[in-house]
């Protein structure tokens, strides 16, 4: 049983969506009227009428082009970070010229805002990244106050919520640039970024030098039947699949699903002597990470994996042995799968 923080374990009905007879996105102009029907149903789940764009590729892909498509070379990019993905956007930035403002906390500490409130004042700021939920450490962060802030002094705002996005409500109004990913929440296989992209960005986007073609958004804009390259017809036909799921249950119980998939998993770890390493009241909703004594959560991650054939993860870095991390978003955002899971670890752990 896959219960990682993405990839998910893909719904019977998805796998079968990615076996039928496949369009020629060059040729046939139906697909180009399917792939515009799901990037309209796709803006349901990000709660925005803001275009959407679906690239071929891993969300990583999504972080990437949002900076490519958006830096000319040397602007100044706030980079709000307390977790690894939040720093990691900082060396997109550097990669495509712009240079890093970084406001960074510790992990367990929630964004900080006054710094960063700070540095937009006393810097040239024009863009800035955040990350929505930092999965390697199952921290849910509150972007409101910073989002606002942006708004006011004009900046383009880029957010992860690769692994929120169709879990929990995303703010994504107040977003310029909002990164999702097919194999998190939405229960679809990896293969496929999906980006919401306000008018706002698209004007910075048409006033910047495109240095890249794969990695720009820009061909994105208005590219009529004719796609800016082949797309990954079977990968879209999956995903127009999940999100038929996430609107046949409806948002609002999808959200509660995982909020009760949450609490019941931190709940039952309390129960087993476990804390989760982000503070109760910023834990995500799709994915909590436990903190193990003595560095053995790899040691117990195997043991899960070879007495009980669940597969969960350990986080990131510095942490790596540290964290144990449990999946519960989209289909595995489910009572049963986390009560099995638990159950699991708690025999691993009395051994």
């Amino acid at each position: 049983m896959l219960m990682t923080p993405g990839p998910t374990a893909v719904p019977e009905r998805v796998r079968a969506a990615m076996s039928k007879p496949i369009h020629n996105p060059d040729v046939q102009s139906e697909f180009a009227t399917f792939y515009r029907s799901l990037t309209g149903e796709l803006g349901e789940v990000f709660g925005t009428d803001d275009d959407i764009v679906i690239l071929g590729g891993e969300g990583i892909l999504g972080l990437e082009a949002s900076l490519a498509s958006i830096l000319d070379g040397g602007e100044d990019v706030l980079c709000l970070a307390n977790g690894l993905f939040g720093e990691w956007f900082e060396e997109f930035v550097e990669l495509h010229g712009g240079v890093p403002i970084s406001c960074s906390t510790t992990g367990t500490e929630p964004l900080d805002v006054e710094t960063a409130k700070s540095l937009l004042a006393s810097h040239d700021i024009e863009v800035a990244t955040m990350v929505h939920c930092e999965t390697p450490t199952g921290t849910l962060n509150d972007l409101s106050t910073i989002l606002s802030l942006c708004a006011e002094e004009g900046v383009t705002t880029i957010v992860d919520a690769v692994s929120s996005l169709g879990g929990t409500p995303v703010p994504t109004e107040d977003i310029d640039i909002c990164i999702g990913a097919s194999q998190k929440c939405l229960s679809s296989p990896p293969g496929l970024t999906m980006l919401s992209v306000s008018d706002n960005a698209w004007d910075a986007i048409g006033e910047t030098e495109q240095t890249s073609f794969y990695t720009s958004l820009a061909p994105w804009k208005d590219f009529g039947e004719q796609f800016p390259y082949t797309h990954l017809v079977s990968n879209l036909y999956a995903l127009d699949e999940s999100v038929a799921l996430v609107r046949e249950e409806g948002l609002e119980h999808v959200y509660e699903r995982h909020d009760n998939a949450g609490e019941l998993c931190r709940e039952l770890g309390r129960e087993l002597g476990l804390s989760t390493y982000a503070p109760t009241e910023r834990c995500s909703p799709t994915v909590t990470a436990f903190e193990i004594e003595d560095g053995n959560a790899r040691t117990i991650q195997r043991e899960l994996q070879n007495e009980h054939d669940i597969i969960l993860a350990t986080s990131l870095g510095d942490l790596e042995d540290d964290i144990l991390r449990v999946g519960h978003m989209g289909t595995n955002a489910d009572q049963d799968n986390v009560e099995r899971t638990m159950s699991a670890l708690d025999d691993v752990l009395s051994q």
